[in-house]
């Protein structure tokens, strides 16, 4: 098992920044990579950013990009995903997401979720 915990986010401007934290714990040792989705009202949970556990390989959704970098510091089975930029479409429920083995199985694992509104 591995449980995940979310923090940061909260309110912030329009061209504003925050920064998001995932701290994983448990099996982590099991875990392949963390990702960060997000969910606004009305819309379908889509994939944010995901970094790779083994060679810290990076991908980004194109709305994203350039703006919002995710990192990780394996020493505190922390991930991060700075946010810049923001624009009011970016405003949701930030989910960390961990992919981690389960025996001969994948499994994913969920945080409760950060909320980050931007305001002009």
């Amino acid at each position: 098992q591995v449980q995940l915990v979310e923090s940061g986010g909260g309110l912030v401007q329009i061209g504003g920044s925050t920064r998001l934290s995932c701290v994983a714990s448990g099996r982590t040792e099991s875990i392949l990579t963390i990702n960060w989705y997000r969910q606004a009202p009305g819309k379908e949970r889509e994939l944010v950013a995901g970094i790779r556990r083994d060679d810290d390989d990076t991908t980004y959704v194109d709305s994203v990009k350039g703006r919002f970098t995710i990192s990780s510091d394996n020493a505190k089975n922390t991930v991060y995903l700075r946010m810049s930029s923001l624009m009011p479409e970016d405003a949701a429920v930030y989910f960390c997401n961990a992919v981690a083995w389960a025996g001969s199985d994948a499994r994913f694992y969920w945080g409760q979720g950060t909320q980050v509104t931007v305001s002009s």
